[in-house]
């Protein structure tokens, strides 16, 4: 028996009596205990499959909690854990790339497509990138196999906690879970109403095979070189402590008998950053020696909150809160208003965010943290031609900074890479990398035409370093690191670029528009051409980001000069006859797929500040065409594309639509756990949803701070406080029957607010730190 303190007995004794007394569970200070509230995500039942499970994570470790009574499951992951099956070659582009470009220029777009397909693109390894891979599983089975009464499994947002209790046999038993960043390990504890009650087997697997797995007193060791020495060393370790009864080793399992109360710390490592992954786990264990569960949930819960408590939303009028998640989902029906269950996927959105992605962590990938496969779904990994993106749309403005340094960090790692590929393949100074990439940096150009042949990749991405900037002037991180990372990304793109023969103007290419296809007045089928519009966008992004960067740092104006004249020789985004921006720069090439879930020429209205109403209206209702015509064929048909609608009808300001397509996200591609599903699950829907909700409220983009945008009817009365605005601009609102009634600036850096609510504007002189308060009119009050 594993030997307690008996100051943590006499505790454990006090939870006990109390939680016989208190029928809401286990109180904590800083817990909700409301079940009904915007912060929980609550079910009446076990979790039958993985997206009926419950997201847990630290930045890093992070579970998936199924709340089963018989048979307990934790499905275990750590953001390192990869294979490293293979890489792709940087094929020379030397004689072929100006040949293909001949070829494009010409109008020959099938044998140009051939030509860059049989020359320059690798297709080797069979399952495109190296995959990110599940830790492996948490099993706690018990003997018990009768019924059981006054289940409740619930996921608390605001505490980063899920909480398990039911009856059965007239005792109460009741599970608390979460992932700890300050102890850096999954913590359980379970208690039981009466003395001895918890009897139980623990063990730890791995799909596959290979894992070795040690057991000693009250501990289980699992480690393995993953893929047979293709990829990351991993080691688990499960440190298992009772109240009462014993523990004994049985087989490959911990056999716990008789106890009142069970505890289980789990830590984890590998050697991804170049560390030995047993003296991770040593220390983590000795980190938390000595530290009792409630000092460890205590510190978890204030650490949690010191990010989540930063904003808080409160959408009136649901009449569901009280209903169980997936209940709530399954009445919403596409047709249905739930102003609460919108709040409850917001708030679900920044949980996750804090819960994938921490300073000193690897970026959110695909699922985020959370997988529990070896081959998952487009292995996990980072797809930089929208989805890596969109994880981190709602980072900045929902004041979760920090969370976006990962991302951030990351585009730098693959300069090294990225350099090889700009010059061997494009003939190119600078760095690039296409679709995807992996833990190990993949930036080479691979794959089928229609997905693979894009190096634009870092360029979108680096965009993000500049609105980090906007947002909080972080002049440190710009002036050491960001800006070189900036200027790299554009000093490919100004050396990829090429006059079009006919125009004059500097196209980019060849290139696509991601993952579509066209067909070209031949009949052929084809997905390569020269300056399509996404392309054309995102240089103006870049470009002009990287132009004020250099002047906010006052150096590099020689470059800075050339990519002003660059921007001047820059081909415009043409609107097509019928009105919609042409995907493709001939209009003369019909796209095969009319309702694509990518919807890439629109990058100009988001997530760029490209297009706007005061300077751009022509581009906006050509943008608000272009939806037009997606949707009537089908468009917006995965989970991120329906959250990529949001944001679009946010920033053309029409919140009625931009209303309709959270509800659809909602009805049609949300799980029940209110994970995104593309269909199968991907957690970018989640992040972009959430930035959707935010740029309805609040937008920045245009030059000045807009209140209430896009605030549909379904909204009628409401508040929110924290939302960040750039300028470094922090703002509280309330409303009432769709109407303005109060809002609170708060200055950080000390700017000038521009700011605009309806036909009302006003521009405010600011002192850093200086809190204002405005009227519907925008006068102090």
């Amino acid at each position: 028996m594993i030997k307690l303190k008996p100051k943590e007995i006499l505790h454990t004794c006090i939870l006990m009596l109390f939680f016989l007394v208190c029928s809401s569970g286990i109180q904590h200070e800083g817990i909700s205990q409301d079940r009904g509230n915007q912060y929980h995500i609550w079910f009446n039942q076990p979790a039958e499959d993985w997206n009926e499970a419950m997201p847990i994570g630290n930045g890093r470790l992070g579970a998936m909690v199924f709340g089963g009574v018989n048979q307990e499951r934790l499905q275990l992951n750590e953001e390192s854990i990869w294979c490293r099956q293979g890489s792709y070659r940087d094929r020379k582009g030397e004689e072929v790339l100006p040949r293909i470009r001949e070829l494009l220029f010409a109008g020959q777009y099938k044998e140009a497509e051939e030509l860059a397909r049989g020359k320059l693109m690798d297709e080797r390894l069979p399952n495109g990138t190296n995959a990110y891979q599940t830790l492996g599983d948490l099993h706690i089975e018990y003997p018990d196999s009768g019924e059981y009464t006054n289940y409740r499994r619930t996921l608390l947002l605001d505490s980063a906690l899920v909480r398990v209790s039911y009856t059965r046999d007239e005792v109460n038993f009741e599970r608390e879970i979460f992932s700890s960043a300050v102890d850096d390990m999954v913590v359980f504890r379970e208690i039981a109403g009466k003395n001895g009650k918890i009897k139980c087997q623990v063990f730890l697997s791995r799909p596959g095979e290979g894992e070795e797995i040690i057991l000693d007193e009250n501990r289980i060791i699992m480690k393995q070189h993953v893929e047979n020495g293709q990829g990351v060393k991993y080691e688990a370790r499960l440190q298992v402590f009772n109240t009462g009864g014993t523990i004994r080793v049985e087989e490959g399992r911990l056999i716990v008998e008789n106890a009142t109360a069970l505890e289980l710390r789990l830590g984890a490592g590998t050697d991804y950053f170049g560390k030995d992954p047993e003296m991770l786990c040593d220390a983590s264990e000795a980190k938390g020696k000595g530290r009792s569960f409630d000092q460890m949930l205590s510190d978890h819960v204030n650490e949690y909150q010191g990010y989540f408590h930063r904003v808080s939303l409160e959408l009136e009028g649901s009449l569901s809160n009280t209903m169980p998640t997936d209940e709530r989902l399954a009445m919403l029906g596409e047709d249905g208003i739930d102003p609460g269950l919108a709040n409850l996927y917001f708030n679900f959105g920044r949980y996750l965010l804090i819960s994938s992605s921490r300073p000193g962590n690897m970026p959110a990938n695909l699922q985020g943290i959370w997988n529990d496969r070896l081959i998952p779904p487009w292995n996990a990994d980072y797809h930089i031609n929208i989805n890596i993106q969109m994880n981190y749309w709602p980072a900045e403005v929902t004041n979760l900074s920090e969370c976006h340094l990962p991302f951030l960090n990351f585009i730098g790692e693959l300069r090294e890479n990225g350099r090889r590929t700009a010059r061997i393949t494009y003939l190119s100074r600078g760095f690039t990398a296409h679709h995807t990439t992996d833990a190990w940096h993949q930036t080479a150009l691979f794959g089928r035409p229609q997905w693979g042949f894009w190096p634009m990749g870092p360029a979108w991405a680096s965009t993000h370093i500049w609105e980090h900037y906007l947002f909080t002037e972080d002049r440190e991180f710009l002036e050491a690191y960001g800006y070189e990372v900036m200027r790299e990304a554009a000093l490919f793109i100004s050396d990829y670029l090429v006059e079009h023969p006919e125009t004059g103007f500097l196209v980019t290419g060849p290139s696509i528009s991601p993952e579509n296809l066209f067909v070209t007045p031949s009949g052929d089928t084809a997905a390569i051409n020269m300056g399509p519009a996404m392309d054309l966008q995102i240089v103006w992004h870049l470009f002009t980001s990287v132009i004020a960067a250099s002047e906010v740092l006052d150096r590099d104006q020689e470059f800075r000069s050339k990519l002003k004249d660059q921007m001047d020789q820059l081909a415009p985004v043409r609107i097509g006859t019928d009105g919609r921006i042409l995907e493709w720069s001939e209009e003369s090439l019909k796209e095969i797929e009319p309702g694509h879930r990518h919807m890439s020429h629109l990058y100009g209205l988001y997530p760029s500040p490209q297009y706007n109403w005061s300077e751009t209206p022509a581009y906006m209702e050509a943008a608000s065409n272009v939806l037009d015509y997606r949707l009537q064929h089908g468009g917006g048909h995965t989970g991120w594309s329906r959250a990529w609608m949001i944001n679009f009808y946010a920033r053309l300001k029409e919140g009625e639509k931009a209303h309709h397509h959270l509800q659809q996200l909602l009805a049609k591609s949300t799980l029940p756990n209110l994970f995104d599903n593309h269909p199968p699950f991907q957690i970018d829907g989640n992040f972009g949803g959430t930035a959707g909700i935010a740029e309805m409220l609040l937008q920045s983009h245009a030059g000045y701070v807009e209140l209430l945008p896009a605030l549909p009817a379904a909204w009628p009365d409401g508040k929110v406080k924290g939302l960040m605005a750039r300028g470094g601009f922090q703002v509280d609102m309330e409303w009432e029957n769709g109407t303005l009634t109060s809002a609170k600036v708060l200055s950080k850096l000390g700017n000038t607010l521009n700011i605009k609510y309806g036909g009302a504007t006003s521009t405010i002189e600011t002192e850093k730190g200086q809190v204002l308060a405005l009227d519907h009119r925008l006068r102090g009050k």
